[in-house]
């Protein structure tokens, strides 16, 4: 299959192909006036170029400043093309393609093309920010990662589309404190049980279920004698993610960038992570699968649903997402996930290796 390149319009994504990428055709993603424009590069990969067209065309992707996707036929890319999909952010390809973390299965290849396009255009700040950070955070050490991504967050909460988002949801009051305790605690012998327990907010990750989550963790980090953490959730969802309620409320972004990297629950599951197993069921959006994805074992009821929406507010994932999820699926189909906003079920978690059993 051969698509023309070049095609720069609002509603479709430029075209190339491996010898136009070796050319440059992803390397600036700025205009004259510092804007965004033509964020995403769609990459033909069917055919088998020369290996050294191949190589330049990986050079390129890797340092450039577009988000760049491959699309290929069935039957996957040509060996030839491995190191290239390998340094692209994602690619597309019919049916189902396994454990190959690089690649993502969609009914059709072009059409979901266009629609990461349409994700992308819609939140091009978010989107390349995104990007751009999982291609190299994964290098870091897990704390090192997690700051990175609430830097990038924070300087996405001060951006227009975000702002976009909170005026387009509206003023809101801020939550009603907890009827009960936010967060049970349990002990039997070397176990304990933690409970999300606000399920008349769906147990959503904001200030109150935050505090006392690190609180029960803190728990079995200064007592040698836990030796296994069970997290699971009360109600009808483990977690819908941060309260939507609380977004924007909070004073500064240096204070947001320290509350979520030293006073969030991350940074405990990381160091408890070997120790922890985490029930998931339900809607775990967010937050919700985010955390789950630093513990060492997780198990979902078959009912439970995945999603991350923040790129649709002008965000990324912040508790943990760009960091956690990479490191069980990959980064490209967290950043496939993320763009997209999509559901994934419990069974095609677990071929991705986002859970660790289904109930």
């Amino acid at each position: 299959m051969t698509i023309s390149s070049g095609d720069r319009s609002s509603r479709n994504p430029q075209w190339t192909d491996p010898a136009g990428l070796a050319r440059g055709a992803g390397k600036s993603v700025l205009d004259e006036s510092g804007q965004v424009r033509g964020p995403l590069v769609v990459v033909d990969l069917y055919g088998a170029p020369d290996p050294l067209v191949v190589k330049a065309a990986a050079r390129v992707a890797g340092a450039g400043d577009r988000i760049m996707i491959g699309v290929v036929g069935r039957g996957g890319p040509h060996p030839v093309l491995r190191p290239l999909v390998a340094a692209l952010d994602l690619t597309l390809v019919p049916g189902d393609v396994g454990a190959e973390r690089e690649l993502v299965g969609v009914p059709d290849p072009v059409a979901q093309a266009e629609a990461v396009h349409a994700a992308v255009v819609a939140n091009p700040h978010a989107a390349t920010v995104l990007a751009g950070l999982l291609r190299w955070s994964g290098s870091l050490p897990v704390p090192a990662a997690l700051d990175a991504e609430s830097f990038a967050y924070s300087t996405l909460l001060g951006g227009p589309e975000f702002r976009r988002w909170l005026e387009h949801r509206g003023p809101r009051p801020l939550p009603p404190p907890a009827p009960a305790d936010p967060v049970l605690v349990a002990r039997a012998g070397d176990e304990l049980r933690i409970t999300l327990n606000r399920p008349e907010r769906r147990n959503a990750y904001g200030r109150e279920v935050r505090d006392a989550l690190v609180e029960a963790l803190q728990i079995a980090e200064l007592d040698d004698t836990v030796d296994r953490v069970v997290l699971n959730g009360a109600g009808p969802s483990f977690c819908a993610g941060g309260d939507l309620d609380e977004f924007g409320t909070t004073p500064d972004l240096v204070t947001a960038h320290l509350v979520r990297t030293r006073g969030g629950a991350a940074g405990p599951l990381h160091r408890l992570g070997e120790h922890v197993e985490v029930r998931v069921h339900g809607a775990c959006v967010g937050a919700g699968i985010e955390l789950p994805a630093l513990a060492s074992r997780i198990l979902a009821h078959p009912d439970t649903t995945f999603r991350l929406p923040e790129v649709g507010m002008g965000l990324i994932p912040g508790a943990g997402g760009t960091v956690s999820i990479p490191r069980r699926i990959g980064r490209w189909r967290t950043f496939h996930l993320a763009l997209t906003g999509a559901a994934l079920d419990a069974r095609t978690a677990l071929e991705w290796g986002l859970i660790d059993q289904v109930l």
